[in-house]
């Protein structure tokens, strides 16, 4: 077999050159359409559900809809684990599924499932959703809104109904989250005492302003030769349209919402608030990238859609990036093409010395273009994206990609170099030479591919970072076998049409002269060369365990992530003060650029987290602009020394995706952690204390803590059910009147 493609390659030597061409063609159209990405992403296939029900506890919240849908999804094909957490307000549930499960298929399975589970949620409970259709790192692009003259709710309002939804257009782009400011909504503040003096109840009032806030469609009507649609117009436009709603009449004077209570436009209750640089609270919004998509492609998108939306924004008004994964990818691929680079220069400075022929040079150098080109090709079919640890096969693989063109350029050189009747034999030459090392050339690259095996037997996370990488330097090194066989004889039919000059390189030569004498003392002492290899072995083995270990490699992101953690009793006015003291410290830091606090939640699709939880992003300036610190770590020991000062906070120091990365890996925002199961919640944090005191002290610990468990302050409100027959109430009349609609925030606002 081996020696007939020796044969076809210089038969068929025009057309193999054509469709090398054509390699190097698909190979750059593969390239420019590959997903490029910093890491590969390592999320499962997962399904969100998300729930809110604003006023109720995380009691409620977890017997009255977290349970009801977490049992309606066991049984579901292809589930792995299903995990959730009730908090006040909201449920968020995650359904995992097994690798390799279309994505679109789970989350159909689980709609259906969720319409079911639905009905058994109590009516005013929340109504479940779907969260966004995106990863765990999809969070790509943040940006600030801002103008000045404008307040918080009115940037708001231009965020949700302006920018979100001309952002939601950009293709690629799955949801755009509002963080910060407030939700602007038409509120009616109830006069409880009036209510009583006009005998009304609550329900009349909500009753009279839902029915009086309504268009409906009254079909057609012909007049003469035309037809006009009949619209009855209802809907409410203006706080005056509320005001002047009618809840009833008394002796036929009519009785008018502004009667009993006071309308007026207002914020929503929130859960969550940005600060910036410890001056204020901010407007921001976060761009989640569609699954499957490349990153840098939609930032892209997304920066010229901006610049179209900064021209029709209310004067004033701007859009400004402060988080822009885009920079991190370019880094990392930049990187990898730099190395890459770099091994092709260092190969040439190589192999041009040693073959002693600048044609037989340039004949093998033309394998690590072409092998890379076609590795593209195979990615793009295989839906692996470029990033660091797939490019990173590739700079590995530069010098494994030569070996089978150098032996078999070397090995036809010879051949022709040392035949007098090359004129008449050449391509006979050609043949034989290729035939000689194609078997050994072929067997040597098998077993290197065979050295990868053990990456694709991987599974999970492991899987999704590892095999990449092996799958791409399978392809280059298969590449380079093919090109060996192939094109290596095929091109030197073409460029070797004379006799080439014989004789060795000079330097070859050379390192002949050094290497015989010391290969015939290696072989007369060959116990002495034994032990010296198997005592550089042990050597090797012994320094394992010192070696440091990373799941995946830590990058220079140019952005710092603290995630700060409060008493779970902190309200948001406190968690708010907090943060601000916060940024004032990390700014007294020269290398400070930018400071950027995010508390508790915002929108349904991101992590739904409660007021006591706070994540800072501290844009740096570059390495080279800094004075407190010469690295990173320095850099965060320092910070956070500093943050110590604040008592009760517990914080911890990382980057953006490589938090994002670490809880998409085991579940929790930490690279290590210590689960402890248990009943008593008392003996759980004892036991807690005692393991934070013990490792305290290991080398290398950094930012340790334990979570705080405390309760959460309530007051309960417990119903008489006596005094209620008494009053002739029942519990939701009771229940209504302190509440807001089916929102049990307990005020006088509807």
């Amino acid at each position: 077999m081996i020696d007939r493609i020796a044969e076809l390659s210089i038969r068929h030597r025009f057309f193999l050159v054509f469709l090398t061409f054509f390699i190097i063609g698909g190979g750059i159209y593969a390239y420019q359409h590959l997903t490029i990405d910093a890491l590969p992403d390592i999320t499962p296939v997962m399904v969100e559900i998300f729930t809110e029900a604003p006023g109720l506890a995380a009691e409620e919240v977890e017997r009255h809809i977290t349970y009801p849908i977490e049992v309606s999804m066991n049984g579901l094909p292809g589930v792995t684990v299903i995990r959730s957490q009730s908090k006040f307000g909201i449920s968020w549930i995650t359904v995992y599924f097994q690798d390799g499960t279309d994505l679109y298929q789970a989350r159909q399975l689980v709609f259906e499932r969720l319409q079911r589970a639905e009905g058994e949620i109590p009516p005013g409970y929340g109504r479940p959703q779907l969260g966004p259709l995106t990863t765990g790192l999809g969070q790509i692009f943040s940006y600030v809104v801002e103008g000045e003259g404008y307040d918080l709710m009115e940037l708001r309002v231009i965020q949700d109904w302006i920018v979100k939804y001309i952002l939601r257009t950009v293709p690629g782009v799955t949801d755009v989250l509002g963080y910060g400011g407030f939700v602007k909504q038409y509120q009616i503040e109830v006069d409880h005492d009036r209510l009583l003096k006009y005998q009304l109840t609550l329900d009349q009032l909500i009753q009279a302003v839902a029915q009086n806030n309504i268009n409906v469609g009254g079909s057609y009507i012909e007049r003469g030769d035309e037809e006009y649609i009949v619209r009855g117009i209802g809907r409410i436009q203006r706080l005056d349209d509320i005001a002047n709603i009618i809840v009833t009449s008394r002796g036929g004077v009519p009785l008018y919402v502004k009667d009993v209570a006071q309308v007026r436009i207002g914020p929503a209750i929130r859960r969550g608030l940005v600060s910036r640089n410890g001056q204020g609270e901010i407007v921001t919004g976060i761009v989640l990238k569609l699954v499957y998509q490349n990153t840098s492609e939609v930032i892209n998108r997304v920066k010229e859609k901006i610049k179209e939306i900064n021209d029709i924004l209310p004067p004033g008004v701007t859009i400004r990036p402060y988080y822009d994964q885009s920079v991190l990818v370019a880094r990392c691929v930049g990187s990898v093409k730099n190395a890459l680079l770099l091994g092709i220069l260092l190969v040439i400075a190589v192999l041009v010395p040693l073959l002693g022929n600048l044609r037989s040079a340039f004949i093998v150098i033309l394998c690590l273009p072409i092998c890379a080109l076609l590795a593209f090709i195979l990615m793009n079919t295989a839906h692996i994206s470029a990033n660091l640890m797939s490019l990173g096969g590739l700079a590995i693989g530069i010098g494994l990609l030569v070996d089978p063109a150098t032996v078999m350029m070397e090995n036809i050189y010879r051949h022709l170099s040392s035949n007098l009747s090359l004129r008449k034999e050449r391509s006979g030459i050609i043949k034989e030479s290729a035939k000689e090392v194609g078997r050994p050339i072929t067997f040597a690259v098998f077993i290197l591919i065979v050295v990868f095996l053990p990456l694709f037997t991987l599974q999970g996370m492991e899987k999704k970072l590892f095999t990449p990488m092996a799958i791409t330097i399978s392809f280059a090194i298969l590449g380079s076998l093919l090109f060996a066989l192939f094109l290596v004889p095929a091109l030197a039919s073409f460029f070797f049409q004379g006799k080439p000059r014989s004789g060795e390189s000079p330097l070859f030569t050379g390192l002949k002269r050094l290497y015989s004498p010391l290969l015939q003392k290696a072989i007369t002492h060959r116990k002495t060369t034994i032990a010296i290899a198997v005592a550089a072995l042990a050597i090797s083995l012994a320094i394992i365990p010192f070696l440091g270990t990373e799941f995946t490699p830590t990058l220079d992101e140019e952005y710092l992530f603290i995630r700060a953690t409060m008493a779970p009793s902190t309200s948001l006015r406190e968690a708010a003060d907090i943060c601000q003291r916060i940024e004032k410290m990390m700014l007294t830091f020269p290398e400070t650029e930018n400071i950027i606090s995010r508390i508790g939640m915002s929108e349904v699709g991101a992590c739904p987290e409660m007021v006591n939880n706070a994540e800072l992003f501290v844009e740096v300036k570059p390495p080279g602009q800094w004075t407190s610190a010469k690295t990173r770590d320095e850099l965060m020991e320092k910070m956070e020394e500093k943050l110590h000062q604040l008592p009760g906070i517990l914080v911890a120091f990382s980057q953006p995706l490589q938090a994002r990365q670490e809880e998409l890996l085991q579940g929790i925002k930490a690279q290590v952690a210590i689960k402890l199961f248990g009943d008593d919640l008392a003996t759980l944090r004892t036991k807690a204390d005692q393991i934070e005191r013990a490792i305290s002290d290991v080398e290398g610990v950094r930012s340790l803590r334990v979570e705080p468990q405390k309760e959460i302050p309530q007051l309960r409100i417990s119903i008489n059910g006596e005094k209620l027959k008494k009053y002739g109430l029942g519990q939701v009349a009771f229940w209504n009147w302190g509440a807001s609609g089916n929102v049990r925030q307990f005020d006088n606002v509807l």
